[in-house]
């Protein structure tokens, strides 16, 4: 099937685009990172940047590879995808923004204030349409494709429990 754009669509990316609230989205190769979307059109904005989500080399990549996940909780398709940026202050902004402010689960106050902070600091909005044939299938990698935690600056060593009362030894 043909879009208008005479991009190639197929039936089972369009359905998990429509259900997505999170996607894995690798660039350049690293690893993918999960990240929370919303649905626009066919295709998947995320915000990324100080005090939001990190997708290093997102906001600046022409592609990506996004993989998804399907209702029971597993992968089922990983498709290439085009990224553009969405830029403050044009038209699609003014459209887009407002909308991934809405979705934003725990959003440290109403959504026009955090328009405004994505574009005060820098944000990133980034909009991944399909681009290509999605692998699905037998054609998936069988095993896990789990990888060793990465360094945090959370991470912090664990501290003896604290006793009030001395503890007798039996």
């Amino acid at each position: 099937m043909t879009d208008e754009d005479g991009r190639q669509r197929t039936p089972l990316v369009d359905e998990v685009i429509k259900k997505a609230a999170v996607a894995w989205v690798s660039v350049a190769g690293e690893p993918a990172r999960a990240l929370w979307c919303a649905t626009l059109e066919g295709a998947l904005v995320v915000v990324t940047g100080p005090g939001e989500q990190a997708a290093p080399g997102l906001a600046d990549a022409a592609e990506a590879q996004v993989t998804m996940r399907g209702d029971h909780g597993g992968r089922i398709v990983t498709w290439p995808a085009e990224v553009s940026r969405v830029r403050p202050g044009t038209e699609e902004w003014d459209i887009v923004a407002p909308l991934l402010a809405s979705k934003r689960l725990n959003a440290p106050g109403p959504a026009t204030e955090l328009v405004r902070r994505w574009e005060d600091d820098g944000c990133a909005v980034s909009r991944l349409t399909p681009a290509g044939e999605p692998v699905t299938g037998d054609a998936l990698p069988d095993g896990s494709l789990a990888e060793a935690p990465r360094d945090t600056p959370a991470a912090r060593p664990t501290r003896r429990p604290f006793r009030l009362h001395r503890v007798r030894r039996r």
